[in-house]
């Protein structure tokens, strides 16, 4: 196998390496709940984007309420 004539420079290293370098998030803010979010990703807080409500996180909270205020009652009727 090959092997090279000389060493590589820390510098020379360094500059293959440059593009490895972490980003910086660009956060912008929920225009419902002005929590932080990522561009192009749903609200993780109240479901909503571009102003539609596209999880209904506030539906599926009462359907599961009723739900287990069912099984309570269930409970208690045995």
């Amino acid at each position: 196998m090959a092997e090279p004539k000389k060493r590589l420079t820390s510098a020379r290293s360094g500059a293959r390496r440059s593009h490895l370098k972490s980003k910086k998030l660009n956060l912008s803010n929920c225009s419902k709940c002005q929590a932080a979010v990522l561009p192009h990703q749903v609200c993780t807080n109240c479901g909503y984007f571009r102003g539609k409500d596209i999880l209904k996180l506030e539906e599926k909270a009462k359907q599961k309420e009723e739900r287990r205020k069912a099984r309570e009652a269930e409970e208690e009727a045995k």
